[in-house]
């Protein structure tokens, strides 16, 4: 017997749903959505970091006296009274740059009161609740929360406002000379402006964080795809060899008399490791070649197949020169993989050359000293009018690949523009096995 399901949790009514959203506008209203920094804070230039205090100090210093003077001059307050007023009306600006919202729990109170004081005193052909510098003032303050606060922060700060106006006006409405309106306005326009100022930079901002990671993303997929097709080639070179094992250790017994028992038998657990081996490796390419490109199961290529890359180049209509010793481009004479790094180190190259510079004179140079191969690619400027065949940057994979391939074997690679508009690529690589690689290529 199965259990009984549980009730479906109870949906908001009306009600519920009302009063949640209050809470959340009266807690947006009452906590700060950022920290107390001052906008360009993290910028590099010390003029920017320094402008946004530039700025309500000139606020402050303007409005303090310009309040004073229309209170005592136009609505003949106090003087001492004007002064109290107008401190607390305009010094709360001095906040905007770090701390609007606290400034504006400060502003807006002083603001009312000062439209209380102004009910008793001569107001005749002045505007009132708000004079023109409080409400100028009032305006600033709410487009600074505008461009650091949340939606529903600036919900709940102009509800306020507009409760404030129209409790003003209710409860004078004989004095009310419509500013009270005026200000509710003008506060919806300047948060709505100041709002989409700020969500449309916070969606710059999280573009170009999502940009960054794209491009990360994107030089880790092609480092990992360049990986995987060397270690393909690779395979099949290091198949090869194993073929060949296995081969002569079969044939050992047949082909070398006069061998013992031990001899054989240890030749024939040779060819049967050669063979598993063989077969793991196969499994493997497999794995590797999970795209379906039969046509990489041919033999890799050596360095002696350069000559045939320059005639496609020339072809192409880039005047391309070869220097090859003979004794390089034999079968046999480089190590397997240093051979096939020197071959499509090569070819790509050309293929720069022929995207990005066509008719650029280039010059092929493959040279030894019995320790080191050295691969040399230089190019010089386009001497085609136009544009290059390919204007853009490319996927990366041709640097990337031919970093990794010399990294492979323990050699150096160098690669930049000449002062004459060409390009060079320049790779060392070590003819005995190595398996540390190089400093210069791990950076």
């Amino acid at each position: 017997m199965t259990p009984p399901s549980p009730p479906p949790p109870p949906t908001d009514g009306l009600l519920t749903a009302g009063l949640r959203n209050l809470r959340a506008l009266a807690h947006g209203i009452a906590h700060p959505s950022h920290a107390p920094t001052a906008p360009f804070a993290d910028s590099p230039r010390q003029w920017q970091r320094i402008l946004p205090y530039v700025v309500v100090l000139s606020l402050t210093g303007a409005f303090l006296p310009i309040t004073i003077v229309v209170l005592t001059g136009s609505y003949d307050v106090p003087g001492a009274l004007a002064g109290a007023l107008a401190v607390a009306q305009t010094v709360p600006l001095l906040m905007l740059a770090h701390r609007p919202l606290q400034a504006w729990w400060i502003v807006l109170p002083a603001d009312v009161a000062g439209a209380l004081v102004l009910v008793g005193h001569h107001y005749q052909d002045n505007v009132w609740p708000w004079p023109a510098p409080v409400l100028i003032g009032y305006l600033f303050l709410l487009l600074a929360i505008a461009l650091r606060e949340k939606r529903r922060t600036l919900i709940g700060v102009w509800l306020i406002t507009g409760a404030a106006c129209l409790g003003l006006g209710l409860a004078f409405p004989d004095r009310n000379d419509g500013t009270n309106a005026l200000l509710f306005i003008l506060s919806s326009v300047v948060l709505v402006i100041g709002g989409a100022v700020r969500e449309r930079g916070e969606a710059q901002r999280r573009l170009s964080e999502a940009q960054t990671l794209s491009e990360a993303e994107r030089a880790q997929r092609t480092l990992l795809e360049e990986r995987a097709r060397i270690a393909r080639e690779l395979h099949d070179v290091v198949a090869h060899h194993m073929s060949v094992i296995t081969v002569q250790a079969d044939s050992a017994p047949y082909r070398l008399t006069g061998l013992s028992a031990e001899a054989a038998e240890e030749f024939g657990s040779i060819a049967a490791s050669a063979r598993e081996s063989l077969s793991e490796m196969r499994r493997l390419l497999v794995v590797l070649r999970n795209d379906g490109t039969e046509g990489e199961r041919a033999p890799q290529p050596g360095i002696g197949r350069a000559q045939q890359l320059v005639e496609a180049t020339v072809r192409a209509g880039v005047p391309a020169e070869l220097s090859l010793p003979a004794a390089l481009s034999a079968p046999g004479a480089l190590p397997p993989a240093v051979d096939l790094s020197a071959y499509r180190i090569v070819q790509e190259a050309l293929a720069n050359v022929v995207r990005h510079a066509p008719g650029a004179p280039t010059r092929v140079s493959v040279a030894s000293d019995g320790a080191y191969l050295t691969v040399v690619v230089v190019n010089g400027p386009s001497d085609a009018p136009g544009s290059p065949l390919e204007s853009g940057t490319g996927t990366g994979h041709g640097l990337i690949g031919m970093r990794e391939r010399v990294r492979l074997t323990g050699g150096a690679l160098d690669t930049g523009p000449l002062p004459d508009g060409g390009f060079r690529v320049a790779a060392r690589m070590p003819l005995a096995p190595s398996s540390d690689p190089s400093p210069e290529d791990t950076k």
